[in-house]
């Protein structure tokens, strides 16, 4: 999309799924449980983007109950898990927070997300997105899936939006 940072503007709400996006890799443990690996630089623009009162919604096919305590400690508090039906979580939280589907940024890495991110105004994905995701995405991140790719779209709409920290230089 040639007037991606024009789109930008627009956004008012973020929806992400989590495998592939915020984590790289699941391991299983002995006990069969998953855990998963997730990158700090998200978490950090996650949280801020909380904090400046925008709706984030979780849609995922995972159902443990440590993906809502990692996100809850971030300030969400929309969790869809165990999503088979994403679309249909997606209307949900339209709804919830009355917004226009072009209000918003979605990212997603796989076929369960194909729906949804037609749905919305700012479909995205990480660099190793398959390649039906990636077809449909007006943004493709330069980071992978885990690797901070949640932290450069939150970013990217953010500094947009004049929303991003401004730090000072104060070692003159």
């Amino acid at each position: 999309m040639s007037n991606f940072k024009e789109a930008l503007k627009n956004v008012k709400a973020f929806v992400f799924d989590i495998d592939g996006v915020f984590s790289k890799q699941l391991y299983l443990t002995p006990d069969g449980h998953f855990l998963r690996t997730m990158n700090v630089k998200d978490g950090f623009a996650v949280k801020l983007a909380a904090e400046l009162k925008y709706p984030i919604g979780i849609i995922t096919g995972g159902k443990e109950i440590s993906i809502v305590e990692r996100f809850k400690a971030l300030g969400l508090t929309d969790f869809y898990l165990n999503s088979h039906h994403k679309a249909e979580d997606l209307k949900d939280f339209i709804y919830k927070y009355d917004l226009d589907p072009k209000e918003i940024l979605y990212m997603g890495d796989d076929l369960p997300d194909y729906e949804p991110m037609q749905m919305v105004g700012v479909p995205t994905c990480p660099a190793d997105a398959v390649e039906e995701i990636k077809q449909i995405a007006y943004y493709i991140s330069d980071r992978n899936g885990g690797d901070a790719c949640v932290r450069d779209v939150i970013e990217q709409v953010l500094r947009v939006q004049g929303n991003w920290p401004k730090l000072s230089n104060s070692s003159k």
